[in-house]
Formats: C-alpha cells, structure tokens, sequence
C-alpha cells in the first residue's frame, strides 16, 4: 500500500514544467476555499504554512535518501522497487528520481520563500518563532541543493548555481534564523554547510555554539503512516515483505534497520540534525590540527548522547539475510566482519535491538588508542558512516553529486548539456572502486566476513582531493 502511495504522487507531480509557478500560483484556482485569499492575510495562516514545510520536508527526504544512500556503500539494491541505478553510480539525467529529487528541494525553496514574503507578513498572528522557521526551511532548501548537486538553479528557470554558492546562501538563510530566534539546529545547519565548505574555524564555531544551547538536541521530521507521506526509506528498509532485498554492507547490520514501523498513524522519523554531528565535526577539526586529546574528548561526548538515544527492539524474522542462495549473506551473530565480532545480528533468534536515531561501533577504549593519524581521522570517518547511516549524508562524505534532470535542461533556457550541474561529479578515487563498494566475502563454515575495500581508508588517503575530507 505504501508504495502506491508514493507513486500516486510521482504520478500527479509528473507534468509539472520545472518553473515552479504552481507552488505558489494560486490565479487558476477555481475553489474559494483555495484561492491566495484564503491563505494571505487570514489569521494563523503562517503556522498552517509552515506545517505545510514540514510536509514537503518529509517528500524531500522521500527522495534524498533513497538516492544518497544506495548510490554509497552503506546499501546494496540486490532485488527492489526503487532506484535500479544508483547502486552502480549509474547518475543519468533521464532518471525519473534526479527530475523528482531536484523538484521536491525547489519545491521547498519556493515554499519557504512565499511564506516569508506573503504569508507571514500578511498574519496578524505571525510570531517570531515562524518567521526563523520559515528562513531555516529556505536554508535547508539551499543546503540540501549544495549537497547533492555540484550546480542547481536558485530560482525558477534561473542559471545553475555552484554548490559552493549555494552553502554561502544556506548560511545566509540560517543565519537570518539564528537572528530571529536562535535554535541548536540552526546553528548546527551552519557548522555542516561551513564543514562542506572546508571552512573549519566557521563550523567550529557554529558547532560549539550549537552544543552551548543543547548537548543531546535532536532535530527530526515526522511522516504520516496514515494519510501520507509516509517513510520511502522504512519501506525500503523495514516493510519489505518477501520480494524487497536492500542489504547494509555487513559491517554495519547491526544499524540496520533504522526506520521501522511504529503504529498505523505515525511513520518513523528521520533524524536529519542532530547533536552528535556536531560533536563529529569538532573531533575532526581537532585531528586536523594534529589535537587528539580534543578529538577523543569529543568522541567520548558522542559515545554518551549516543547512550542516550532510543534503541527499538522489533521483529525482523521476516529479513532473510541469505538471500536466494544459501549463506550468500552473514545471518548470526557468532559472524566476524573484517575482523570485529558482534556487527550482525541472528534476526531469527527473536527480537533484535537497532538504535533509533544514532549507533555505532566506537568504543572508549577505541577513542583511548586514537591518534591524530590517518588511522584516527579514518576511524572518526567509520563512526560518521555508522552515526549517519541513512541520513543521506555518506553519498555526500563520498564527494559524489547527482545532476540536472532532462526536463529542466530542456526547458530552461540558461542550460544545456554539458553545462555544469548536467553531468555527475564522482571522484575518481570512487570510480576506481564502484565495482567494490558493496562487495564481500563471506567463509560460512569460519564465520569471517572481509570486506573486498575500506572507503574509510579510501577517503583519507585521498583527503589532498577537494572533493572529500574538507578539513584537510
């Protein structure tokens, strides 16, 4: 039922044109009930419009992590209904999810943008609590648009712009907010788009600055089992009855699944900012001037907001982890992977424990051998994988960007094919491995499970690239 949910809307979003004009237009609306008057200058209008924001945000997401996360090496599309191409960075302008992707983050731009021009200041009762609202949604609007695409236009049909441009224009966003009414998530939002950026005093200070107001701060949004939209990614994930396969890469199905049914009305949250980042950005800045010891004080602080967080006990007897073949995929926990014992769970022995919002491997002792080496900042690289895992932020760790869709190439006259933003960005260090992101082998009778590469590794033997490793 859900899946025909999701493409019931993909359905009615299909002709749109690219420019936009239906988000906010409201001049062809025949029902009273929905015309611009009913929503500008009525009373209580901002707070109904900023419901609606947390609703696009949830189709945002919808389309983000499925995308992110198969097109990293967290998870691997062995036999799905989703996207069939991004498990191999096969990044096509003609793919349905890049047209529906980029349309669903303009979407909330242009959301956010007509809340804080119209209907805000046409509220008597609009507060300054949804006026920063309505600019930390226009900011996210312009981070997520910097994170997965390397040029997006800022503005209906407009030129593409760099993603560096566009994290300068988040920044500005979620300033304006922190201005107004200042939140840990806002200044968190700055210290990640200041992180991409490479800029490591501003996102220091942006993250401890977050921290100063909360030390476990929690940022997520909600899903409507019932009435839609509902979690793409929990269906992906956790209802996928008996045809479904997506599989985490074995070292991390101890976190797997991280969305899982919670009743008939309400869908899992996606917890998209959150203390712990901050904390991982602050250890990594620190290890980039050579600070272990403030780098293992952070990571400590991580390991205890972690302790913190909800741990769902649920059913998964209906996973098989074998697959078709038998033994094809480790399914007990007396399995070793690359040499760590207790990361797969047997989930035909009853209940399993899978943290909610924020899990990992990392152990104090772990944090006490630490070195500010490149053994260090990979294993602060392993613990953001594990920490972020389908959040959508590894695919971006990665230095991968998707692109353009071919709608809007052809219908907006300040692009064409080649420009930038219209072909995938994917870091040759990546390209060389794409073959190996989820490849394993797997000794059934020995319980060892080795990985054929370790991107962790991958990633800071590259950290002179620009692509990845920002602080480096």
């Amino acid at each position: 039922m859900k899946k025909l949910i999701i493409f019931s809307i993909a359905i009615v979003t299909f002709g749109c044109t690219g420019d936009f004009g239906d988000v906010t237009d409201f001049k062809e609306v025949q029902n009273p009930n929905l015309s611009e008057a009913s929503v500008v200058g009525q009373p209580n209008s901002a707070g109904i419009w900023l419901i609606g924001l947390e609703r696009q945000l949830a189709f945002v997401f919808n389309e983000t992590l499925v995308l992110s996360e198969l097109g990293s090496d967290n998870y691997v599309n062995t036999q799905t209904f989703f996207n069939q191409f991004m498990d191999g960075l096969e990044i096509q302008i003609t793919d349905p999810d890049m047209r529906d992707t980029q349309r669903a983050i303009q979407r909330l731009r242009e959301l956010a943008k007509f809340g804080i021009d119209q209907v805000g200041p046409g509220d008597p009762n609009y507060t300054a609590e949804i006026e920063a609202e309505f600019n930390f949604f226009e900011g996210l609007a312009y981070l997520y648009s910097a994170m997965y695409f390397s040029a997006l236009p800022a503005e209906p049909v407009g030129v593409p712009v760099a993603a560096e441009q566009h994290y300068l224009n988040a920044i500005a966003s979620f300033s304006a907010a922190i201005d107004i009414n200042a939140k840990p998530e806002y200044y968190l939002a700055v210290a990640r788009a200041n992180y991409y950026l490479g800029n490591k005093a501003e996102a220091v200070s942006a993250a401890t600055s977050a921290l100063g107001l909360s030390s476990d701060f929690d940022r997520f949004a909600l899903f409507d089992e019932s009435n839609g939209p509902s979690n793409t990614f929990e269906s992906a994930l956790f209802q996928r009855g008996t045809f479904d396969d997506l599989q985490p890469l074995p070292s991390l199905d101890f976190l797997d699944p991280k969305y899982s049914f919670l009743d008939p009305n309400e869908d899992a949250p996606v917890h998209y900012l959150k203390a712990e980042e901050a904390y991982l950005i602050l250890a990594e800045a620190a290890l980039a001037d050579n600070d272990a010891g403030t780098a293992k004080s952070n990571l400590n602080s991580l390991l205890d907001v972690i302790e913190t967080r909800e741990v769902r006990d649920i059913d998964d007897s209906i996973e098989q982890r074998s697959q078709v073949d038998e033994g094809s995929r480790p399914d007990n926990a007396d399995v070793v992977v690359n040499g760590v014992a207790g990361l797969v769970l047997d989930r035909q022995a009853g209940m399993v424990s899978i943290p909610s919002v924020s899990g990992t491997s990392l152990t104090s002792d772990a944090i006490d051998a630490m070195m500010d080496d490149d053994a260090g900042l990979s294993l602060l690289y392993k613990t953001r994988q594990e920490v972020f895992i389908a959040e959508g932020l590894r695919m971006v760790d990665m230095g991968v960007k998707i692109v353009i869709d071919e709608n809007e190439i052809l219908l907006n006259s300040n692009i064409n094919q080649g420009d930038a933003g219209t072909t995938p960005v994917i870091p040759s260090f990546i390209s060389a491995v794409i073959s190996d992101l989820d490849v394993f082998s797997y000794n059934v009778q020995s319980g060892v499970v080795t990985t054929v590469i370790n991107l962790n590794d991958i990633l800071v033997a590259n950290k002179s690239s620009d692509q990845v490793v920002p602080f480096e």
